[in-house]
């Protein structure tokens, strides 16, 4: 089963194209490294990183059984050759030569528990990896999973900014399980084939500013209760994972697929693949009210490129924008006043 599941992962990852499809010729200097890579997020995103064709380096780090998983992953055949790194002082061996960082390192949320509760424990945890991505791997594209998002990035940002290695295009927010959940529930809502359903979402990653654009839906009809009820699903999904998981993890297999498939996608677009958009969290300036915000983006060589609009909003949802932002812009500035206080 396994055998047939993971090549059939990595194909849908690359889009119409196929993983298989594209020429590997470019791929002999590609290094990817996992900081977290022992975690209820890493280990599952970095099998499904590993079957990736497009990554010729897979560096594990955490700060415990990092060489029991890379040894693990090492005997599954596919091209990438896996290292594992454990503790602080092995990081530079893991980062150094990285072309892109995916951060999932951090404590999961318990049940009562918001993102913003994470804050005090990741948010030191996550400027530290930071600090050494400065030191290592300061060009390399760095994807932020750890929570919550909407404060880690900045701190990121802050923590490069001070070291004077700042690139808006290349500190990314992964804000992928929110468009995941958004195409499953609207496809179950539609009765479509959720591999054909297409949802961008908004604004920032946690609560209330997550912003599911279903007005935006080609050939979906809601009635005002569904737009309310899909929402609120889709703003409150890690919610429900908590609960169901009753106090023993969070949206850990979700968003280790979630974070390999815009890994992927960012990969596609390194080596040359045109048009690909993702919806991401970057400091490109979108909405004048925040400094960091999510929306369609255009991914390149350089990273996440170019942020672009997001069109026209139904009430609704201009209604929810407006009464978000507030709390948006409080989560982001917490973030950079961590850095800089």
């Amino acid at each position: 089963f396994f055998s047939k599941m993971l090549p059939q992962f990595a194909a849908r990852m690359a889009g119409s194209m196929g993983a298989r499809g594209f020429s590997t010729s470019g791929l002999q200097h590609t290094k990817v490294a996992v900081l977290g890579a022992a975690g209820g997020i890493g280990q599952p995103m970095s099998l499904l990183l590993k079957d990736s064709d497009r990554i010729s380096r897979l560096a594990l780090f955490d700060i415990v059984r990092t060489p029991g998983v890379a040894a693990d992953l090492s005997h599954i055949n596919s091209p990438a050759q896996v290292t594992g790194h454990m503790g602080m002082e092995e990081i530079g061996k893991a980062l150094d030569g990285s072309d892109v960082v995916v951060i999932p390192a951090g404590v999961p949320r318990k049940p009562g528990m918001t993102r913003d509760d994470l804050f005090s424990t990741n948010a030191s945890i996550v400027q530290s990896l930071a600090e050494a991505c400065t030191k290592h791997c300061p060009k390399a594209k760095t994807l932020v999973i750890s929570n919550p998002v909407n404060s880690t990035v900045p701190i990121v940002a802050e923590v490069y900014k001070k070291a004077g290695v700042y690139d808006p295009r290349k500190v990314i927010g992964v804000t992928t399980l929110d468009i995941c959940r958004a195409n499953t529930f609207v496809a179950e809502s539609q009765g479509w084939n959720v591999r054909d359903t297409h949802v961008n979402v908004i604004g920032g990653h946690a609560g209330t500013t997550i912003l599911p654009l279903l007005s935006q839906v080609k050939g979906a009809t809601f009635t005002e209760e569904q737009v309310k009820s899909i929402s609120h699903r889709i703003q409150f999904g890690g919610d429900e994972v908590v609960q169901a998981k009753a106090g023993e993890g969070s949206a850990t297999l979700s968003m280790a697929y979630a974070g390999a498939q815009f890994t992927e996608q960012l990969l596609r677009a390194m080596m040359g693949h045109k048009g690909v958009v993702e919806c991401c969290f970057t400091g490109h300036k979108v909405h004048s009210d925040v400094d960091y915000f999510s929306t369609m983006t255009l991914l390149g060589p350089d990273g996440a490129e170019e942020a672009l609009p997001y069109g026209d909003l139904s009430a609704f949802e201009e209604a929810n924008m407006a009464a978000m932002l507030p709390d948006l812009a409080k989560q982001i500035q917490k973030g950079i006043a961590f850095v800089t206080k």
